[in-house]
Formats: C-alpha cells, sequence, structure tokens
C-alpha cells in the first residue's frame, strides 16, 4: 500500500453522508449487483461491456487488478459510500505516474438512484486531497463527453478547469466521442 493512505471509510468533511474507502474483494458482490442494476443507466458514459463485467466473478477480476496496481503505486481505487455504509458508486485515481509529471488521471459514476444528490462531487473532492496531500501529485486530469454535462458540473464544483475539446477521443457505448478535458493542478 502507498505510504500515508488509509483502507478505512473515511467520512468526506464537507458531507458526512458521504464516505470512501479501498474497493475490496470482497465488495465485489455489491459492485457487481450495483452495475448491473445501473447497466443502462451507465451505458452511455461507458465502453461496451461484456456481460461478465456485470458478475460477482467479474468484478472480482475488475478489483483484483486495480488492487494489484494499487499496490505498485499506480491507482487509488475508492468506493463511494452513502450514509448507510452501502456502496453508491466508485471514484478512483488511475495512471499514476511520478517522476517529473507526478500526474494521474480520474474517473468516477454514481448509481441513478443517487445521481445529484452531491456524492459524486463529496467523493471527488475528498480523492483530491489524496493525491495532493496523500500522494504529492502535481496534476489531475479528467475527461467528460461533450453531453455529460452533470460530469462536468461535478469537476467544476471541484475546482477543475476545461482545457478543450478532445474530437474522438474515446470509445463509449460502441461509438467515438468527443470529450472535454479537464486538469486540476496543486497549488501547494
Amino acid at each position: 500500500m502507498p505510504p500515508g493512505l488509509s483502507t478505512g471509510v473515511a467520512r468526506v468533511a464537507e458531507d458526512a453522508r458521504v464516505g470512501t474507502r479501498l474497493v475490496t474483494i470482497e465488495g465485489a458482490r455489491g459492485l457487481a449487483e450495483l452495475l448491473r442494476v445501473n447497466r443502462e443507466f451507465l451505458a452511455p458514459w461507458d465502453p461496451v461491456r461484456d456481460d461478465e463485467f456485470f458478475t460477482v466473478a467479474g468484478q472480482r477480476a475488475v478489483v483484483g487488478a486495480a488492487l494489484e496496481q494499487y499496490e505498485q503505486g499506480w491507482c487509488l481505487p475508492w468506493v463511494i459510500t452513502g450514509d448507510d455504509d452501502r456502496v453508491v458508486g466508485r471514484v478512483s485515481l488511475t495512471g499514476i505516474v511520478r517522476g517529473p509529471l507526478q500526474s494521474c488521471s480520474l474517473g468516477y459514476w454514481v448509481g441513478a438512484a443517487d445521481n445529484g444528490r452531491g456524492f459524486a462531487t463529496a467523493a471527488v473532492r475528498e480523492i483530491i486531497r489524496a493525491a495532493f496531500v496523500d500522494l504529492g501529485l502535481h496534476r489531475i486530469e479528467a475527461s467528460t463527453q461533450l453531453a455529460n454535462v452533470g460530469s462536468q458540473r461535478v469537476l467544476e464544483r471541484a475546482g477543475f478547469t476545461r482545457i478543450g475539446v478532445a474530437p474522438e477521443y474515446l470509445s463509449v457505448d460502441g461509438e467515438w466521442k468527443d470529450v472535454v478535458p479537464y486538469q486540476l493542478v496543486s497549488r501547494q
């Protein structure tokens, strides 16, 4: 585990309803169910996924790979929890690069039942703190599709700056989509 990072549930200071914690293999069943229930809701924003992805075995594989990358210091894979400690989504830093870049990419999602309730914004703010304070990174990048205004609002509320449009950047839902890249640079 990278130094300075807790694996336990951390309540987000700005919103006590929201918690974040390291994803676990034991949580694969709950993630698979949450993803299965939200498959159609998330489809417009996700790459095409095979049926295996939405199974317990598929999520064990996804989580296992993320935890291996976490142990190597390449990612920070968290779940987002509600006030009753149920998992409502995921937030992760991936592609952590050290050396002169000190950068990573941010990704997140929240299930339809809790979407628009501030969970993503609070979790993104907490993982920003972890990136800049705990991991000592300098820059976080994130991208949203042009049509994903809700996700753009999450990034903007968390302090990210829009840096352009990247045409046909990402294959999502079976098509190459234009995305809006954002960045946040540490001021520490």
